[in-house]
Parts: structure tokens; sequence; C-alpha cells
């Protein structure tokens, strides 16, 4: 579940992104919106390739459920942060906020991988890892399209706002 919300929300949040950018900020940004999403796509892919390595040495040095609750805990203030964007139509605090969540995905990454072993037999853990990928891809597809439609939709940015707020909670919840 904690995967799950987390995937859904950091989608939520690209997705409004995007499309706050291309229909609401346009106007206020020095370079074409398109290139300003791309901006943000690689803002957010970046920290993969840069801390994946750290993130799996952190994971096997340190107790998971420990790194699951504090990067829970910081999803809730790169949410605020996000919130805080989008309320604000701040461009340069959401690609902020975007470069985080991809740092905050890279830390956990390697932890929900680790826990299975030690909660599931050997036989299990094929379809367990099926299951967590499953999850995911559903939770990116839902979560992209829930954000154009919140964006959309909304009149004002505060329901994504306190959309994404509520679902960090809830991640760091059940986390």
């Amino acid at each position: 579940v904690t995967q799950f919300l987390g995937a859904f929300n950091d989608n939520l949040l690209k997705s409004a992104f995007a499309i706050a950018v291309t229909f609401r900020l346009a106007d206020s940004i020095a370079i074409g919106a398109s290139s300003l999403v791309m901006i943000a796509g690689g803002l957010f892919i970046a920290p993969f390739f840069l801390f994946s390595g750290a993130s799996g040495t952190l994971a096997d040095r340190v107790d998971k459920a420990a790194i699951t609750r504090w990067v829970k805990v910081a999803e809730i203030g790169i949410m605020a942060l996000g919130a805080w964007g989008l309320w604000q139509g701040s461009v340069p605090v959401l690609l902020a906020a975007l470069f985080c969540l991809g740092t905050h995905s890279t830390v956990f990454g390697p932890i929900k991988y680790a826990l299975l072993p030690q909660h599931l037999e050997d036989e299990e853990l094929v379809a367990g890892n099926a299951l967590i990928e499953a999850g995911t891809f559903l939770a990116i597809l839902l979560g992209t399209i829930a954000g154009g439609v919140a964006v959309a939709q909304a009149g004002s940015p505060a329901l994504v706002a306190a959309v994404i707020l509520a679902l960090a909670v809830m991640s760091w919840t059940f986390a």
C-alpha cells in the first residue's frame, strides 16, 4: 500500500505539473511548455541514475523499516513543497519538488524489494516481485491520469495540493 500510494502520488504531481505548465503557466515561463515538461521528467528521473548505488548500499546497512519511515516523512515535506508550488504557480519550486520526489523514490526503491525476502518464502518471491511491479505500474498509470484530470477540472490548485498532501500522510501511516 505504501509503495502504491507513493508511486501514485509521484505521478499525480508530475502529471499535474505538466498540465499546469502547458495550460496555465505557459505564459509565465521563458522556455516552451513542452521543453519544460521534458526537463521536469529528466529532473524526476535523474536521481535514479545519480543515487541508486548509494540507495542500495544504504538499504543494506540500515534498518529498512526505519528508512521507510524516514522516506515517508520526507515525502510529506516534499509534497508540501509541491503543493505550495502548485498553489503559487511557481515553476522553480515545482521542479525542485520533482527532483526531490525522484530522490525519494530512488531511496525507497531498493527497500521495497529487500523487504520481500524477509516476509515471503523463497517460492513466493517471484509472485511477490510481480505484485509489487504490477501495483507500481498501476499506480503510475492511475496517478498520471488523476493528475491530469485534477488540474484540468479543478478551478484552483487547492484540490490537487490537498490530495497530494493527504496521500503522502496516508503513505506514511501505512509505512
